[in-house]
């Protein structure tokens, strides 16, 4: 029988034989329960996160979130071709997510912030990683995307 630190058990799944183990040595098989957040199935843990970030425009917006806290107006205006319902959606799904924090403020107009939560900042990184990963693999399929970055920029100089 494997020995489990104290309070782990209940983390782990028996599985075939009897065992109890997020891996299981017997069966030579990664057991990956499905899990439920929020009324949304999850397979995995990387499942999970990619769901917090995936999509066109989640990305996009944390990115520029990381820098500063923006208006609605202000993300509409920065992220090119994004359209107002999708903004709208995906600053939806990252505050309930409790990605992205929402800040209105009693004035007429209405005025309304959008930040990083703690959890948000934490995700920074990884996306970050990503990125780096994609320009990588641009470059290999021979997309220079940093000097199309630098082309735009001087086009809106």
């Amino acid at each position: 029988m494997l020995k489990f630190p104290a309070g782990r058990r209940e983390n782990l799944v028996v599985h075939q034989r009897g065992c109890y183990a997020l891996y299981c040595p017997y069966c030579l098989i990664l057991i990956m329960p499905d899990v439920f957040i929020n009324k949304n199935r999850f397979y995995n843990p990387v499942d999970y996160v990619l769901g917090l970030i995936g999509g066109t425009w989640k990305t996009p917006i944390l990115w520029r979130l990381q820098y500063k806290p923006f208006r609605y107006s202000e993300l509409e205006r920065d992220i090119p071709h994004i359209s107002q319902k999708m903004l709208t959606r995906a600053l939806k799904e990252l505050e309930q997510d409790g990605v992205v924090s929402k800040k209105v403020f009693a004035e007429v107009p209405p005025k309304v912030i959008y930040d990083l939560t703690e959890k948000g900042k934490r995700l920074i990184p990884l996306i970050t990683s990503l990125r780096n990963l994609g320009i990588e693999l641009m470059l290999e399929e021979g997309i220079d995307y940093e000097k199309m970055v630098r082309e735009e920029m001087k086009k809106k100089q």
